[in-house]
């Protein structure tokens, strides 16, 4: 009985309103405690000796609906920007590659070719 009362009460046909959270009822071995951490509060079984609920604290600065289609844009707009410097760099990167190719090929011609100094020859 208690259950379809709840469940009445879930569904908007009682006098209850719908703003109100619909909360489980408490045992006597459980206690609420916040986490110090984050703030949230965190319902202990005391005889499980588990963590049994975490309820999280509402976020200060939580977005407006009204503003989620200039939030989506944003992300994505931010995306597309990350994406083009990642393609700008990859092309310019073969030709970096190719530049400090010719600067070391530049410098082994100039250098003359010598024999390698042996460790064996300097005594």
């Amino acid at each position: 009985m208690a259950t379809t009362s709840r469940i009445r009460g879930l569904t908007g046909s009682s006098t209850t309103s719908l703003e109100e959270e619909p909360t489980m009822a408490k045992l006597t071995s459980e206690i609420e405690v916040p986490c110090p951490c984050c703030g949230a509060a965190l319902v202990i079984d005391l005889n499980l000796k588990r963590i049994v609920r975490h309820d999280q604290p509402e976020r200060e600065d939580k977005p407006e609906l009204s503003e989620a289609q200039r939030i989506l844009n944003e992300e994505a707009a931010r995306r597309e920007a990350a994406f083009q410097q990642s393609v700008s760099e990859e092309r310019t990167r073969g030709d970096a590659l190719s530049k400090r190719f010719e600067e070391a090929l530049r410098q082994a011609t100039d250098e003359p070719v010598t024999r390698p100094e042996r460790d064996f020859d300097l005594d």
